[in-house]
């Protein structure tokens, strides 16, 4: 109907007309500006491509596992105590997955993590190719990781035929073997790579040890069930584990400590290099030699 054509009400005429208008032009006109501002956000985002922690004077967040409270207390210790001798502010945010955290900092979002040890990072890169992230210093610190039993008192009190946890994931798989082999309930060939053990790398198993694998937040719950479990403290502190459950825990190799990592398209920027400096201050070793509450989890390292 056009828009001067009359309609007359109940059929009679009553001096009025109704007009109905065409609605396609405003429709049109309504698409058009949706289009153009979602085009000109999609232009803002691709053109702002600086990361927040390239940006002078940003707080620079570093991630820490959540169920690691030591880590938390070092990256606090840090940005209250060193990090403005070096001109950077740094935060700490702890999340729980480590694929989320590695993803997180290698696009900018945070400025690095301290929950991993070279190996554990490289596996996740190697499922993740598009992941650009690297370590940037050496062993940070270690974890407190060995041998628990909830029957035993030392290795050498294993019974013959033992049932003993592994943790699943193979680089702390590998790390196990070798707490077994320095406590001399396994051989392992010379010639093997540390940091790529598997169990086919044994060449004697005297006590005939039997292996179970277990994801690390699992092992704690198994502890009444097996004879021995290999894995980190924090997991079983944090699950009312005593300490005293824990029978033997040399220090970790260089291969499986901690290092501080950062996203490698922002390793170059000046706040990310200011925070490599205040990670590697010779008072952050002895700090987490000193207090109590991280030396139950962490052990001094040589990240120089």
């Amino acid at each position: 109907m056009s828009i001067d054509e009359s309609v007359s009400v109940s059929g009679e005429p009553h001096g009025f007309t109704i007009g109905k208008r065409r609605k396609w032009p405003y429709l049109v006109i309504g698409a058009i500006v949706v289009v153009a501002v979602v085009a000109a956000f999609v232009v803002a985002r691709i053109g702002n491509s600086t990361s927040p922690i390239e940006t002078a004077g940003a707080t620079l967040d570093v991630v820490y596992l959540d169920s690691n409270p030591a880590e938390k207390l070092i990256i606090e210790y840090i940005a209250e105590n060193i990090a403005p001798d070096y001109g950077v502010k740094v935060g700490a945010v702890g999340l729980g997955d480590s694929t989320q955290i590695n993803q997180a900092v290698s696009d900018g979002r945070y400025a690095g993590t301290i929950f991993q040890h070279r190996h554990w990072l490289q596996q996740v890169l190697d499922a993740n190719p598009g992941f650009r992230e690297e370590a940037v210093t050496g062993p940070f610190f270690h974890w407190v990781f060995g041998i628990w039993s909830d029957k035993y008192k030392t290795p050498q009190d294993l019974p013959d035929g033992a049932s003993v946890s592994l943790p699943s994931d193979p680089a702390n798989n590998a790390q196990a073997l070798w707490y077994l082999s320095q406590a001399g309930l396994i051989t392992l060939r010379p010639d093997a790579d540390i940091t790529a053990l598997t169990t086919k790398d044994i060449v004697d198993n005297p006590k005939n040890l039997t292996f179970t694998l277990l994801d690390l937040a699992a092992q704690p719950r198994a502890l009444r069930d097996l004879d021995a479990i290999v894995g980190y403290a924090e997991s079983f502190l944090a699950a009312g584990v005593p300490e005293d459950k824990l029978i033997f825990a040399p220090t970790s190799p260089d291969e499986f400590a901690s290092v501080l990592t950062v996203g490698s398209d922002y390793v170059d920027s000046e706040n990310v290099q200011n925070l490599i400096k205040a990670f590697t201050d010779p008072r952050v070793q002895i700090y987490i030699a000193e207090d109590p509450e991280v030396k139950k989890l962490a052990l001094p390292g040589d990240p120089t």
